[in-house]
């Protein structure tokens, strides 16, 4: 299941875990499973000589098919999730020194037997696992086969996207939005040399520049270095002198949209972070997560709650 680009709300991919929840000393690292299905969906045909067909992956037809079965997939452990987003599936397990990689394993396996008895296959060769793991002394996690076959482990992973790596830093996904978007101001050059009005070159700048350098801002702004910053500022910098007149700033544009989206999910009860926002009794803020690290403290939900509260410095 190939990544898309949608506007897709990360936070719940990637913020799954119920920070309300007390962080038991037993869980130690997370392991990340990203599935491919092969090129070609599988059905069969109802006739007297019954034949396996198949259709194009790209096809409208086959992600409908797919979209369709993976939804009645569910997780058999509590201590794994399974994302799902049309097709994609992502599966999530947190790894405890009792349990160890039992349940993960365990899920996994079941997610192949159900692919199998629902006529989808797992294209092993394009499935990537990835381990999310910040301890001292951390341990060789041992190789995850599925029908034999061994899944790569990587520490990169393109995902709806989104550059994830296995320290939870941005630096490759900000690279490639810096590169992509210093490549379109050529086409903002030419057409300033052709004396185009600037109501046209702000359009295109919106359109082709800034809807790059702010794809998924709300996850990985607030996370990112100064160096990524400072590459940001300076793309924006560079269309503002070529545009010739202000550009909003991707630290207004961040903080305007993680208060909207802290909003949205405060009005949705059914989001999975909406138990993260809680009230004090004074009814006019909410109250702060917790925090022992900069990077949960510099995340989209720890951000979004000091938005809403008007603290300084977002």
């Amino acid at each position: 299941m190939r990544p898309a680009g949608k506007s897709f709300c990360f936070k719940c991919t990637l913020n799954t875990h119920n920070h309300k929840q007390p962080q038991k000393p037993g869980f130690t690292f997370l392991l990340l499973l990203f599935p491919k299905n092969a090129q070609k969906g599988q059905y069969v045909l109802p006739t007297d000589h019954c034949h396996y067909e198949g259709f194009s992956q790209s096809s409208s037809l086959c992600r409908f098919y797919n979209t369709v079965n993976i939804e009645r997939c569910i997780r058999a452990h509590p201590s794994n999730r399974v994302v799902k987003f049309a097709d994609d599936t992502t599966v999530i397990g947190l790894i405890s020194k009792r349990e160890g990689e039992t349940d993960y394993r365990d899920e996994v396996e079941r997610l192949t037997e159900w692919c199998r008895a629902n006529n989808l296959l797992i294209n092993t060769r394009k499935t990537k696992e990835l381990v999310v793991d910040f301890r001292r002394q951390k341990s060789n996690v041992q190789p995850l086969l599925i029908d034999g076959v061994c899944v790569e482990r990587v520490t990169t992973f393109r995902f709806l996207g989104i550059e994830l790596q296995e320290d939870l830093s941005w630096s490759v996904n900000i690279r490639g939005l810096v590169k992509k978007a210093q490549q379109r101001l050529y086409f903002l050059r030419i057409l300033r040399k052709n004396h185009l009005p600037q109501k046209l070159l702000l359009a295109f700048y919106h359109c082709a520049i800034e809807s790059v350098l702010t794809y998924g801002l709300c996850v990985w702004y607030g996370s990112c270095t100064t160096q990524d910053r400072m590459g940001l500022c300076r793309v924006v910098k560079a269309a503002e002198s070529i545009v010739g007149c202000p550009l909003s700033t991707l630290e207004q544009i961040y903080a305007t949209r993680c208060h909207r989206k802290a909003l949205d999910i405060v009005k949705d009860p059914s989001h999975p972070g909406h138990c993260l926002f809680e009230l004090l009794p004074s009814g006019r803020r909410y109250r702060t997560m917790k925090t022992r690290t900069s990077r949960l403290k510099n995340s989209f939900f720890s951000r979004a709650i000091s938005a809403l509260n008007g603290k300084p410095g977002l």
